[in-house]
Parts: structure tokens; C-alpha cells; sequence
């Protein structure tokens, strides 16, 4: 299974404004972070915007941050909303309910096995949160850029 790079995306910013906790990010921040195009990157953070999981502040000093509530979303959620079509091949019903008809369908168990991985594939990414995957987050701070933003209280030793 493949998913789009528009859900890829999707993730990746939900990553970044995980790991970037406090303040604003803007698009450009995310795009230079990640070396993807800021016209995709627009698309993705409208759509996110408009399910509630990203927050947007417009003007001169305005940004995007991860909603109150996103971090608790988990992986298989996004990917469920980004996404829209799990028809892994054409007997399934796709999101319209309509699906190709096949001439071993009422006997076919390949059907049932396609639909198991598939189930399988949502209850593992259901396990994991956006907060989940955004640990540790200093690594991840440094990988996008953001260790001089975010500060990183050391950890104390045990004695």
C-alpha cells in the first residue's frame, strides 16, 4: 500500500507542528524544513485547517500551530481523512460504494485477505498519535531546523 504524497505531507506537517510546540510556523518555515513546494503545501494546511487540526492566525505576524486537540489524533485518522479511497483493488467498493463486478467474487478469498492486510495496516497506525511520533523531539527539532527555536532543557542525571 502507497499512500499519496499529499497524505505524506499532511503528516509531515502535523509532524512539524508537533515538535514545534510553541509559537507560529509558517507555511514557508515547513516548506524549507522539508524541501516540498509551497503550493502543496498550501492545499494541505487549508484542508487541515478546515478539519480543526491545524490553527491559522492571519496577518503580518501570523502562522499556523498544531490545534488544542491534534496531538491525541492518531495516525490512522489523518491518513483516514487524507486519503478518502481504500478500494485496494477494483471488487471493493470504492468511497462512492461502487466497486468493478468479477467472475469469482462469491468464492474469491483473495478478497478477504486484501481486506485483513488492509484492516491490519489501520489498527497498527491507530496505535500512534501525532504527540506519539513527535518523540523525541529534540532529535526532530534539530533534523528541521528547529534546535535554536525550541530549547531543550538537558536531562538530569540520576544520583
Amino acid at each position: 500500500m502507497r499512500l499519496t504524497d499529499y497524505t505524506d505531507y499532511s503528516l509531515r506537517v502535523m509532524l512539524y507542528l508537533a515538535v514545534r510546540r510553541e509559537g507560529l510556523s509558517t507555511i514557508q518555515d515547513i516548506s524549507d524544513a522539508y524541501g516540498i513546494s509551497k503550493n502543496h503545501l498550501m492545499k494541505i494546511v487549508q484542508r487541515l485547517g478546515d478539519l480543526g487540526w491545524v490553527e491559522t492566525v492571519r496577518g503580518r505576524n501570523g502562522g499556523l500551530r498544531l490545534g488544542e486537540h491534534s496531538g491525541a489524533l492518531t495516525v490512522g485518522e489523518v491518513v483516514r481523512a487524507m486519503e478518502g479511497d481504500f478500494a485496494l483493488v477494483g471488487c471493493f467498493p470504492d468511497e462512492t460504494g461502487l466497486h468493478r463486478p468479477c467472475a469469482i467474487q462469491t468464492e474469491c478469498r483473495l478478497q478477504v485477505a486484501l481486506a485483513a492486510a488492509r484492516d491490519a495496516f489501520f489498527a497498527e497506525l491507530d496505535r500512534h498519535t501525532i504527540d506519539d511520533v513527535a518523540q523525541p523531539a529534540a532529535p526532530l527539532a534539530a533534523l528541521l531546523g528547529l534546535a535554536s527555536i525550541i530549547s531543550i532543557a538537558p536531562v538530569a542525571a540520576d544520583g
